[in-house]
Order: C-alpha cells, then sequence, then structure tokens
C-alpha cells in the first residue's frame, strides 16, 4: 500500500502525529567507481578542491539534515547521529559510502540514510570531474533499519 497517496490519488504527507516515538536506524550504502589515477590522487590529497573525503562526509550529514527540504513528502525530522563513512577499494577501483542514522522519533530515517550516501558520492564526483568525467555512482540502496511498528529489516543482497 503506497501511503504517500489519498484515496483519489493525490499526493499526500502521511500523518504520523497518533504514532509513538521509537529509537529508529537506517543505514545505505553505494558506490562511486574511478579511475585508478583518480583514485591515487584522492587518497594522496592532491585534488585542487581540498580533502574529498572530508568534504564528501560533511556534505552528506548535511544532506541527511536537509532530507525533508530536497524530498517533498518526507517529514522534518530531529536526527541524534549521523555517521558518513568511505571504503576505498584499489582492486576494483571504486571507493564505497556507507550512512548511518539515528533518531527518537515517530518515523524512519530511511530517506535520510540514502540521502547522505546520495550527497556524499555526488560530492566527490564534483570534488573529480575535473580529472576525471568517466566516474559512475551505482548501487545506492537501503542495507537496514529498524524501529517503529514494521520493526526491523535487513537487505538480503
Amino acid at each position: 500500500m503506497l501511503t504517500h497517496i489519498d484515496k483519489n490519488g493525490n499526493a499526500k504527507m502521511v500523518g504520523i502525529s497518533d504514532k509513538n516515538n521509537t529509537d529508529r536506524i537506517a543505514i545505505a550504502s553505494g558506490f562511486i567507481k574511478l579511475k585508478k589515477e583518480t583514485i591515487n590522487i584522492v587518497e594522496i590529497g592532491n585534488v585542487k578542491k581540498g580533502d574529498v573525503l572530508t568534504v564528501a562526509k560533511i556534505a552528506g550529514i548535511q544532506a541527511a539534515k536537509k532530507t525533508s527540504s530536497l524530498i517533498p513528502l518526507c517529514h522534518n525530522i530531529n536526527l541524534d547521529e549521523i555517521n558518513v563513512q568511505f571504503n576505498i577499494n584499489n582492486r576494483e577501483n571504486r571507493i564505497y559510502c556507507q550512512a548511518s542514522v539515528n533518531c527518537s522519533g515517530k518515523t524512519g530515517v530511511e530517506m535520510e540514510a540514502l540521502t547522505a550516501v546520495s550527497i556524499a558520492l555526488l560530492t566527490i564526483y564534483d570534488m573529480c570531474k575535473a580529472v576525471d568525467k568517466n566516474m559512475v555512482i551505482s548501487d545506492i540502496s537501503l542495507l537496514e533499519k529498524h524501529g517503529g511498528k514494521s520493526g526491523s529489516w535487513v537487505s538480503k543482497k
């Protein structure tokens, strides 16, 4: 059942006033594939725009906090913790990003975790595009979520 559509097929924001506050956690991830040379300059910190992974981490955190401004039907949520991490895989020439978002609230934080990953990876792209226009962002997905009426869910991938 799609909860953001009313009985007439119109978009609506889901009402959450009757829901109880519960601890909510969501974890999302994604990848950006780069040329080997691009990964090398990211690792040694030789990108003209600055420290790529630090800036991307801050961008991801900022994005999670702004999710309701970016996605029209998302609720504004007071987030308790946002963690964005990167892992460089030199063998596959890609950077893995994982974001976890926590809050105690009436609605989940899946969109905030997915937004954090998306914007963090887009920031890497933006900072490296002068040296590598062939970067590919992929596999952005929810890994797990906990809390709320539906309880826990973990991806089977």
